[in-house]
């Protein structure tokens, strides 16, 4: 095999997932953590920008994840009834009080 062929065979498709980006606000269950993420609208009446905000459930299974962390999730098949989205990537670690 060539260069270029065991180069795209060792490296997995990249499927058309959705991201999100949001802060980990509990961590107390066992490999989930809740994730608000922050998002910001325009009002379809008054056209002022208001901050939306939803909690999704991800599945962080090295429980390496803490409380004000900044993540990033990705979309995945169903893995609980509530939790449909795994823990990608770490962006930036909580500050310490």
């Amino acid at each position: 095999m060539s260069e270029a062929q065991v180069q795209t065979a060792a490296a997995p498709a990249q499927k058309n997932t959705r991201t999100l980006v949001g802060r980990v606000v509990s961590d107390k269950r066992a490999k989930t953590v809740t994730v608000l993420v922050e998002r910001r609208a325009k009002h379809e009446l008054y056209g002022k920008i208001v901050a939306r905000s939803r909690k999704y459930h991800a599945h962080d299974e090295t429980n390496q994840f803490k409380l004000g962390d900044l993540v990033e999730i990705s979309e995945s098949r169903p893995l609980s009834k509530t939790k449909n989205w795994v823990v990608t990537r770490l962006i930036e670690k909580a500050r310490l009080v």
